[in-house]
């Protein structure tokens, strides 16, 4: 028997035996527009998620028995988010709600005012939120980072906080025949060790189909010499569903011996951001696209790969070789695509010269009199040179930093720090590094000054810093003040120019009131609260807000309630 048989057997039962205990968290038919595993920006997908048919407010179910063990609110992220205990030993996780139940709210609404914070991260006393499997727990939203009404799914291992893939436990509701959907191929020839096409360059190559679907053959012919890596692009299809999902499982054989397979049913999340080594990331971050790479750099331990010489593959002999892709879904739905790559004997080209070399195992920086960088051990997934080029600015604080040509994705933080050429402000700490895009605009990153500079934080080369200033507070602006009493709702429209909103307060009376907001809009709303309240009075409202580097602002006014 096949490992990959032996491994879904496993699944199967695995779902069988959870099938009896967990229910759907939706009661509407099952529809994803996400699986698990999917390739995103930085991370790899921790659920699924279900669509809620274009609405929210749809009921959200307790998946089994258990407790809430926790419970976020956040203007980004999940939004609201729920954390249900089971005596199974898994956390169920219900993400981007519109609202809790009554009890749930209640309790929340206790803390928020307890703390004075529309943000909170609690967790309850183990007992004290107890639900029954199908019981409602919330309604359905889009908060968050939500692109779209939907219900964000995880099922995690309790004692490890791992994510698991849902299906595994929930798989036999939905339905799905379609095969995965192959998009390109791509060959990476290893830097003085091997060519593609007479190149030392990746060649990736698009997979087109004919009339019936069918991939076609690759557009060129494949001539190699010495090692190269390969990678796919791919994605899944579902019954019914016009959306495209991540691919489970990959394999890759050479003349029909498997060298190389990843499957996907569980990650830990301080292993999550490693998915800028299982994927292009060069090719992510100038195309948007996502290539799997078949083979394992130095610095990847993420721990569902089986490969045989970490998925490289030496081409030493003039004849051709025999490639094939097994592209699997969860449900077994399987894509084979076959090619053949040419061994030809061709130059290879000595290693790239470097000054600035930067190992993947060790701790590496780079010092100029108006620039440093400094990356820890445990920072790179494979070596590379290090280029930096400065570009002087009449607009900003400092010189213009390219801190290297091409984007290499770094696991941890490396610092970074930029002399200042005109110190001038009073105040150092509207001082900031931002980062300039391809377009000319800029994003603020921030930082601390040191030593007549900047110094901050950064996860990723390949962009263009310097250094700029933030003097402008936020700007508060009421919204129908007139109708605010009638409409028993106070909204206040929040935005600043550079640094971003750090922290904000409302109060009425000198009493806190809770505003909730969403990373979407700029809008800021407190809905009236008559227990908290004092009414048939004047009530003096007061809104404060202040920037990422402290710049103040204050809205004032007085009303009849």
């Amino acid at each position: 028997m096949t490992h990959s048989k032996i491994i879904f057997l496993l699944l199967f039962f695995t779902s069988s035996l959870f099938a009896q205990q967990y229910t759907n968290p939706v009661n509407i038919p099952p529809a994803l527009s996400a699986n698990f595993g999917e390739l995103r920006n930085n991370h790899f997908h921790s659920g699924i998620d279900y669509k809620t048919q274009q609405v929210v407010n749809k009921p959200i179910l307790a998946i089994a028995d258990g407790y809430i063990s926790r419970i976020n609110i956040s203007p980004s992220g999940y939004g609201l988010a729920l954390y249900i205990d089971h005596p199974t030993g898994h956390t169920s996780v219900y993400g981007h709600l519109n609202s809790f139940s009554k009890s749930i709210a209640n309790y929340v609404k206790e803390k928020q005012y307890e703390k004075e914070s529309y943000r909170i991260d609690i967790y309850p006393e183990p007992g004290l939120l107890m639900v029954k499997k199908g019981e409602q727990i919330a309604l359905s939203g889009n908060t968050g980072n939500s692109g779209g009404p939907h219900l964000h799914f995880e099922i995690r291992d309790t004692k490890t906080q791992d994510p698991l893939d849902p299906l595994q436990f929930l798989g036999r509701t939905v339905i799905d025949t379609q095969k995965p959907d192959i998009r390109g191929v791509a060959f990476y020839p290893i830097d003085g060790k091997g060519v593609v096409n007479g190149s030392s360059n990746p060649l990736r190559l698009n997979v087109g189909k004919n009339k019936s679907g069918v991939p076609l053959a690759l557009s060129q012919p494949i001539n190699v010499w010495g090692r190269i890596g390969i990678a796919v692009k791919a994605y899944d299809r579902m019954n019914g569903q016009y959306n495209i999902y991540g691919v489970k499982q990959v394999r890759l054989f050479v003349d029909e011996k498997q060298i190389f397979s990843s499957s996907i049913n569980r990650f830990s999340f301080s292993k999550t951001r490693i998915l800028n080594s299982f994927v292009d990331f060069e090719d992510w971050r100038k195309r948007s696209s996502f290539y799997m790479k078949s083979f394992v750099e130095p610095g990847n331990t993420l721990h569902f790969y089986d490969t045989v010489n970490n998925g490289y593959i030496d081409i030493n002999e003039e004849r051709n070789y025999r490639m094939r892709y097994e592209l699997e879904d969860y449900h077994g739905n399987t894509l084979t695509y076959s090619f053949v790559i040419k061994g030809q004997q061709q130059p290879i080209a000595q290693a790239t010269t470097c000054d600035n070399f930067m190992s993947w195992k060790l701790h590496n920086s780079f010092v100029d009199f108006d620039f440093m960088l400094d990356m820890p051990s445990g920072n790179l997934y494979d070596s590379f040179c290090y280029s930096h080029r400065k570009i002087r600015s009449t607009v900003y604080y400092s010189d213009m930093h390219q801190v290297n040509e091409s984007p290499v994705p770094l696991h941890k933080n490396a610092t970074m720090w930029i002399k200042l050429n005109a110190d001038t402000l009073e105040n150092r700490e509207q001082y900031g590094i931002v980062e300039i895009t391809e377009r000319g605009n800029d994003n603020w990153i921030g930082g601390t000054y040191k030593r007549g500079g900047l110094e901050t934080s950064i996860r990723e080369l390949g962009r263009r810093y310097a250094v700029d200033i933030d003097t402008v507070p936020p700007k508060i602006t009421p919204i129908n003040i007139k109708k605010w009493v009638t409409a028993r709702r106070i909204q206040i429209r929040l935005t600043d120019n550079k640094s971003g909103i750090a922290n904000f307060k409302g109060t009425i009376d000198g009493k806190f009131i809770l505003f909730s907001h969403d990373i979407k809009s700029s809008l800021y709303t407190y809905i009236f609260d008559d227990s908290r309240l004092e009414k048939g009075k004047t009530q003096e409202f007061v809104f404060t807000a202040t920037d990422g580097v402290g710049n103040f602002a204050e809205y004032r006014y007085k009303f009849d309630y």
